[in-house]
Formats: C-alpha cells, sequence, structure tokens
C-alpha cells in the first residue's frame, strides 16, 4: 500500500464466518484497525462503537459508501485517518472510529 501500512486479511486471523465478536476481539488484541464492509459490523458498531461498552479499545472504520467507490474513499480519507490514528495513540485512552460514507467522513472520539 502507499501509505506504509500493513494490512492483515481477515482469513489470516480469524475463519470465514466467525462471530463479529470473535473478530473484534482479535483486532483489540493485536491493537490493529478493524477494516468493516457489512451490515452486521454496522450494527455491532452501533451497539459498542460510539457508546462506552464490551469494545472500549476496538480500532473500528466502518465503510458505509458503495463499495466500487471504497478505494477512492479510503484515499480521499487517509490523511484523516492517518491523524486520528495519532490522536488517539497520544491520548491512551481513545480509541479510531471513523465512517466513511458516500458522501461523509465521520469521526468518533
Amino acid at each position: 500500500m502507499r501509505h506504509g501500512h500493513t494490512l492483515i486479511p481477515f482469513e489470516d486471523v480469524v475463519s470465514r464466518g466467525s462471530r463479529d465478536e470473535l473478530v473484534c476481539i482479535a483486532a483489540e488484541a493485536n491493537d490493529a484497525l478493524l477494516v468493516a464492509f457489512d451490515n452486521d459490523m454496522k450494527q455491532l458498531a452501533h451497539r459498542h462503537g460510539v457508546t462506552p461498552a464490551r469494545f472500549k479499545r476496538l480500532n473500528l472504520l466502518k465503510f458505509e459508501c458503495e463499495e466500487p467507490s471504497a478505494a477512492d474513499r479510503l484515499e480521499a480519507a487517509m490523511s484523516l485517518l492517518e491523524h486520528e490514528w495519532q490522536i488517539a495513540r497520544r491520548s491512551g485512552s481513545s480509541r479510531l472510529f471513523v465512517v466513511i460514507g458516500k458522501q461523509v467522513l465521520r469521526s468518533h472520539r
């Protein structure tokens, strides 16, 4: 990737079809950014992402745009993502939670 970040495919960490909670636990345990593109994860983010809950340290990037435009939207959002990641690292108590939509980039702190 052009920005120097390492991408770990889902299947390298957990089995396909694993429950979202297991995926979140794996991401949280590895201090990784979970990149989600499914509605189940949207529900999980709603339940756990923006309120104090089980996955307080989960770093989440949630796509809510159409899949064909995701790469372009991600490229446009990289500076925001890197900035939010640095803020989360400096604060020690925050996590990154960014939503990339069709016409919006939203950060939850």
